[in-house]
């Protein structure tokens, strides 16, 4: 596999934008508009081969498409309590839609996506707390919908109904050291979609170079509601914590986008 300098990894990038439209080389893949950039550029997926290819990530999406992208998975602290399979799930999961069907008829889940502007309709949220350096799960009775009346009475009657105790939290140095290594620099690459008899094809027009992430902006869009934290458990297994954003909003997190003409 060829090594390529950043320079010449534009260069490439250019000269595939400048092929116009392209078949997807991978059908039937859903992942096949950045499998088929893959592809032409002669690379592994998911393995930039640059000299520090650790510094750099390439990610490719769909123009126009809201599809959200995984930043990365990290569990809650504190860490030695496993918060998420022996607290939430335990205490605040519910009946898994498949309990008795697919999976024992006893089967949990804890399947929640929560940000920092509003309240899933159980109660939780994220909230950024700058003064300890933290974000912070928590759970307010209060915001729960009327129709988990039941699961509620069940959090009451094994916990109670007041705040998460312990609280579940990220801090900031461990989140700014994750995140950072995961998104310090990325080539961003957006297609034009087209399908002409029954085949798929692309046209990587848009080519943005996103330097220097900024953990600052990252905090700030858990504020905003444009990350998400995702969590995914049953009694069976903990799919893991994920922080989550729409793709198109990526260029948000970083100092310095250019747009490679």
């Amino acid at each position: 596999m060829k090594i390529y300098t950043k320079e010449e990894l534009i260069s490439k990038l250019i000269e595939v934008r400048d092929m116009g439209w392209i078949q997807n080389l991978r059908p039937g893949n859903a992942g096949g508009v950045g499998n088929t950039l893959e592809d032409l550029l002669g690379i592994e997926e998911n393995n930039l081969p640059l000299p520090n290819a650790s510094e750099w990530e390439l990610k490719c999406q769909r123009k126009g498409s809201s599809s959200l992208t995984t930043l990365f998975h990290t569990e809650p602290s504190p860490r030695a309590l496993k918060i998420v399979p022996a607290i939430l799930l335990p205490l605040y999961g519910w009946p898994h839609k498949e309990a008795g069907i697919k999976y024992s008829p006893e089967e949990m889940s804890f399947r929640q996506t929560i940000n920092g502007l509003s309240r899933t309709d159980r109660g939780f949220g994220v909230v950024v707390d700058r003064n300890s350096k933290k974000i912070v799960i928590s759970f307010d009775s209060a915001k729960v919908s009327d129709r988990h009346g039941q699961w509620m009475k069940n959090v009451e009657k094994k916990v109670g109904l007041l705040e998460l105790n312990p609280q579940p939290y990220w801090g900031f140095e461990d989140l700014h050291h994750t995140a950072g290594t995961k998104l310090l620099n990325c080539f961003y690459v957006k297609a034009e979609v087209k399908k002409e008899e029954g085949k798929e094809f692309y046209y990587y027009r848009d080519i943005l170079k996103l330097e220097k992430f900024d953990f600052d902006k990252f905090v700030k869009a858990i504020e905003n509601g444009v990350i998400l934290i995702d969590f995914d458990a049953r009694t069976g297994h903990n799919h893991g914590t994920k922080f989550r954003m729409r793709e198109d909003r990526l260029p948000e997190l970083y100092e310095k986008v250019e747009n490679i003409s």
